[in-house]
This record gives C-alpha cells, structure tokens and sequence, in this order.
C-alpha cells in the first residue's frame, strides 16, 4: 500500500483546509484510515480515524468540532477537512493505513502504512 498526502498549505487562523490521501496498491475499502500529525519538537499525536465502511470516525478532543474525516471508497481516497484553524495547528499531517482493524485506533503503532507527510501551517 502506499499513501500520498496532499492538500496542507499556509492559512491565516479562522480559516480553512482540506487534506487529502491517495491510496494505491491493496483493497483500499478493507482497512481503517488515520491521520496524525507532528508539530516541531513534539511527538507525532492522534488526529482522527475512521473505519473502513467510514460508518465510524474517532476525534482527538483538540480537534473535535472543528476537523471531519471522511473518505470515498471508489476514489481510494481519505480526507482530513479542517476548518476554524488555530495557529496550535501546525504540524506535518500523516495519513495512515490499518488492514487489521476494521475501526482505527488512536495509536500510532496499529498503523501500517504511513504516507510522507503535508505541512500545515496556520498564522495568527
């Protein structure tokens, strides 16, 4: 399987962008999908996941209300759509694939496939 993540990009708090990651190689529909993401100097944390049917979707509470996962199974594509941007935002987002379970986990480490990563920057 291999990811590529798309879409990250420099915008002013308040605002908004859509992340996008194409999948490629296996039965995209067959696993769970992740985003994550690393600001300098942190650790790479949880944003959200969503299972493979996209029925179930998991927030990390930073981001609750304001980001939404969703993916188009047809377009093997995973999608981060985040709005009301703050400047604490910024990061490499990371999507990510699970093809031993079906509903996504907050942990890194049930990841399999990781994509290269797209920078997001939000300015005050």
């Amino acid at each position: 399987v291999q990811l590529q993540a798309s879409g990250g990009g420099l915008v002013q708090a308040g605002g908004s962008l859509r992340l996008s990651c194409a999948a490629s190689g296996r039965t995209f529909s067959s696993y769970a999908m992740g985003w994550f993401r690393q600001a300098p100097g942190k650790e790479r944390e949880f944003v959200a996941a969503i299972s493979w049917s996209g029925g179930s979707t998991y927030y990390a509470d930073s981001v609750k209300g304001r980001f939404t996962i969703s993916r188009d199974n047809a377009k093997n594509t995973v999608y981060l759509q985040m709005n009301s941007l703050k400047p604490e935002d910024t990061a490499v987002y990371y999507c990510a694939a699970d093809d031993n379970r079906p509903y996504g986990s907050s942990s890194e480490g049930e990841y399999d496939y990781w994509g290269q990563g797209t920078q997001v920057t939000v300015s005050s």
